[in-house]
């Protein structure tokens, strides 16, 4: 026991100048207008399209998909986003049980800026008036990004 306690101790005694934290160099960007010198304001945002019901060939096809995604969203981003293939559930207002989706995350990295929220604005109410959804979930939250 006492053995124990020693190396303990000691192991505490080994780490006592340990630091955890983050390394004070910063990110350097491009520095063009897709891509400025800076990272601050910058946000991350996750939109949530579901396609239709899992395991079965109603909803929205990859081609459908793909020609949205041409339409709506590349013009309003062309910097660069990323799509997710997801499964997910959602339960609206007035059904009795979650319906099982296939769906797509698609992923934005943007200046916090009302251009961007706009445009996010616009995708999401191009994709209910298309489909008939109720929502498309966006997930908003600051992000620190280097290129």
């Amino acid at each position: 026991m006492k053995a124990m306690a020693g190396v303990v101790l000691g192991m505490m005694l080994a780490c006592a100048g340990c630091t955890t934290h983050m390394p004070t160099t910063s990110p350097t960007l491009a520095g063009d207008a897709a891509h400025p010198a800076t990272t601050a304001g910058w946000m991350r945002t996750e939109l949530y399209f579901g396609l239709g019901t899992a395991g079965h060939a109603d909803g929205v096809s990859e081609v459908d998909w793909r020609a949205f995604l041409d339409k709506e969203v590349t013009p309003r981003f062309p910097s660069g986003l990323t799509v997710i293939d997801a499964y997910g559930q959602w339960q609206g207002s007035k059904q009795p049980a979650p319906e099982r989706l296939r769906s797509k995350i698609v992923v934005l990295l943007h200046a916090d800026a009302p251009a961007q929220r706009e445009a996010i604005d616009a995708i999401r109410a191009a994709w209910k008036a298309k489909t008939g959804d109720q929502s498309v979930l966006r997930v908003t939250q600051p992000a620190q990004v280097s290129f």
